[in-house]
């Protein structure tokens, strides 16, 4: 907390751009997918590509998440074209065990609209960026910002941190948004907003954290009202979340002789849509028996536990061995030597992994 001084608050400063980009000048973090501030003021220029995909990927997602999937998928797919004739069954095994698997199919929407409406181009501006699949007003103000350097302004969490501190908001999120956004739009310059919109981003990721706090090294202390108020640990305020229910269901791993494994291709709609997992039941308070083969089915003594957004998720593992020449109800089988796990979304990965007992 910082010391009582009569009249302190009159003394605060004005926040000013021109120190927040001072400071990232020295302190910008290393992204593979980032030009830093002195590239850039040799005229480098960050590809749209890149930008568009790391935001697509950093969404709920840490930054340490998403490195390497992000170094894989550039490396496997460079331009936004390659990823657009990608097969989509590929991209989603790609995308296996990042999460919120939406992504991975507006993903590909995104890039065949850019491929074949816009000739492989991102569009430049925030209002044509927003009208692409999978857009929405961050994704789209990130990529007006830092690709192509338009005084967009970014709110992520760590700029409603920041801005939440900066002006001592106590209005609690997400009622908050709209303030902590007029707060950011007044803030971001014409000068170099595309390095500004990365530097109050980082500001917020290593120093305003959501635990303490590293005030004494801020380049906006002295503009700080909470730094003054010394509220600064108790920002932003947050309504209380509400506990998230428990869904059950039933996972069923069934294995041929030869090896092969019994697996579906999930909806294109609904969680983990379109991608390829272990056949089951519906999700819900008491699962219907919904074996995809006749078989002697055990059941495990453990279950397969992941949390999603909303729910808790609780897979009862049943397992069974069947014969060559056993036809499943639906499914199909892959080969044991075309069968990767790490292809599966994480909690198809949790029920096999107790089938191996690692």
């Amino acid at each position: 907390m910082r010391p009582e001084i009569k009249g302190m608050s009159n003394l605060r400063d004005a926040p000013d751009p021109s120190l927040l980009l001072e400071w990232y000048d020295r302190h910008a973090r290393a992204m593979p997918w980032r030009v830093g501030p002195a590239a850039r003021a040799q005229g480098v220029r960050p590809d749209p590509y890149r930008v568009w995909m790391s935001e697509i990927m950093l969404q709920q997602t840490t930054v340490a998440a998403v490195k390497s999937y992000f170094e894989s998928f550039t490396m496997r797919w460079p331009t936004v074209s390659d990823l657009a004739q990608a097969e989509d069954q590929d991209v989603m095994a790609a995308w296996a065990g990042l999460g919120y698997y939406a992504r991975a199919r507006n993903l590909l929407k995104c890039a065949r609209v850019v491929h074949s409406e816009h000739d492989g181009k991102f569009p430049e501006t925030y209002d044509g960026l927003i009208a692409l699949p999978g857009i929405g007003p961050y994704t789209a103000a990130a990529i007006a910002a830092i690709a192509f350097d338009q005084p967009a302004t970014v709110l992520d969490g760590n700029v409603e941190r920041v801005m939440a501190r900066l002006h001592d908001e106590h209005t609690p999120l997400p009622a908050a948004k709209p303030i902590l956004m007029d707060h950011a739009s007044a803030l971001t310059p014409s000068d170099r907003p595309g390095c500004y919109a990365q530097a109050v981003m980082d500001l917020g990721a290593t120093l305003c954290t959501p635990r303490n706090p590293a005030c004494g090294l801020c380049p906006w202390r002295r503009a700080c009202a909470a730094w003054d108020a010394g509220t600064a640990q108790d920002l932003p305020r947050k309504a209380p979340k509400k506990r998230k229910p428990i869904r059950c269901g039933i996972a069923y791993l069934a294995r041929r002789v030869d090896g092969a494994w019994l697996l579906e291709q999930r909806p294109d709609s609904g969680l983990l849509g379109g991608m390829l997992g272990w056949p089951g039941s519906d999700w819900g308070d008491a699962p219907a028996e919904d074996p995809p083969i006749h078989a002697e089915w055990r059941t495990l003594p453990t279950e397969a536990r992941h949390t999603f957004t909303h729910f808790h998720l609780r897979l009862t593992v049943k397992t069974a061995l069947v014969p060559m020449d056993r036809k499943p109800a639906r499914g199909h089988f892959v080969e044991a030597d075309a069968f990767d796990p790490s292809d599966l979304p994480t909690v198809m990965r949790k029920a096999h992994a107790l089938t191996t007992g690692s």
